[in-house]
């Protein structure tokens, strides 16, 4: 059994590594700032804020060095710590800062802020941005050229994580690692494919296809709301574009293994659709794709250990180009089983807080399961 075990395993990764649309690769990145300028004054940038006055300043500040700007609005999402105070002390005159009002049922607390924001855009563009990325000079000129070029309704990018600390070496280039696997770049890319993703933090779109969709209100219940919207504006027949780059970065630290995993469980079992079958099947495949070439080798005969090396070898070749991404030493791909056993536990914290009624947890807020869950 061990033996069969090992050789599915090694038989699963190399079928990663040759797949097509290279599902592990950090090819899809956001081209430099090179080329024609575009004007940044038809577009409004709408933040949601929570309780994060530690960081707000520095994301507004690289938000207005990108260029003239048409608007931006800040819903400051009742936060505890001053979080407006601090947007509003920078100074920006093309700033408005909202109060954002209480939760209705059946929203999100960030679609909920973006509702709030939305009644003020008035040009043909609009930047989501979340309240800790920071752009780098010319980032949003290259993400708007870039849906120009190729006539894209909505361009997103997956930002840098922070890096500070071995909890975030250990796990986070994992997350997006894991992110590529189950929504191929290449494929969320592909005018004719299924598949549509995109990443929340950064995200360019035009105003129509936003309101064409129905707007935020089309998304109230979507706890993973970048991807409703990716797939919302495909199957309404326009074109997106998710891609890495090291000019979006996000700039606040997770800083403990606590914060990131509630970051995970907050939206692991709904990639899974609350099913206890693909929970299963999610189980058995992290099992076989990561424990069992372990076992193998530890516990294995010889033709066992050789079919558990190949699954191991392919395993980190398939992870390399993250931890390169990252500028991570080449030995962290040994870190990515046992990664892949804390993402497992995540997983299943997910699913036993859905259990007991709690559909999702963030920013000391909690969603209750829907009444159809």
């Amino acid at each position: 059994m061990l033996l069969t075990a090992a050789a599915l395993s090694a038989l699963l990764w190399l079928t990663v590594l040759v797949l097509p649309w290279r599902p592990w690769s950090t090819d899809e990145r956001l081209p430099g700032d090179h080329g024609p300028t575009v004007p940044l004054d038809d577009v409004t940038v709408l933040i949601p804020a929570r309780d994060e006055a530690s960081c707000i300043a520095d994301t507004l500040r690289a938000l207005a060095a990108q260029g003239p700007l048409a608007r931006i609005v800040l819903v400051d999402d009742q936060s505890s710590d001053g979080t407006g105070d601090v947007a509003r002390s920078v100074g920006l005159a093309n700033l408005e800062v909202l109060n954002g009002t209480a939760l209705p049922p059946g929203w999100s607390g960030k679609l909920w802020a973006l509702e709030q924001a939305s009644a003020r855009v008035e040009t043909p563009f609009t930047l989501l941005l979340d309240a800790d990325i920071e752009l780098a000079p010319g980032a949003l000129t290259a993400l708007k050229r870039l849906m120009l070029d190729r006539d894209l309704a909505l361009a997103s990018v997956m930002a840098s994580l922070h890096m500070g600390n071995a909890w975030e070496r250990l796990l986070l280039p994992p997350f997006i690692y894991f992110f590529k696997l189950i929504y191929p770049f290449a494929l969320s890319n592909a005018p004719g494919s299924p598949v549509a993703a995109a990443a929340g933090g950064c995200v360019l779109l035009r105003t129509d296809a936003l309101r064409g969709v129905g707007g935020f209100a089309a998304l109230r219940e979507a706890i993973i709301d970048d991807c409703t919207l990716a797939r919302l504006v495909k199957r309404n027949g326009g074109r997106t574009w998710l891609g890495l780059s090291r000019a979006v970065r996000a700039i606040r630290p997770y800083e403990t293994l606590e914060n990131i995993w509630n970051m995970v469980a907050r939206t692991a079992f709904t990639q899974l659709r609350y099913s206890n079958l693909l929970l299963a099947v999610c189980t058995l495949l992290l099992g076989l794709s990561f424990i069992a070439p372990l076992a193998g080798l530890v516990a294995g005969d010889g033709l066992t250990r050789l079919a558990s090396l190949v699954a191991l070898v392919a395993m980190s070749a398939s992870y390399r180009p993250t931890i390169r991404y990252y500028d991570l030493h080449p030995l962290w791909v040994l870190t990515l089983a046992p990664a892949a056993c804390l993402f497992l536990a995540m997983t299943w914290t997910s699913a036993w807080r859905y259990w007991s009624g709690e559909r999702s947890r963030w920013k000391s807020r909690s969603y209750d399961k829907l009444p159809n869950g």
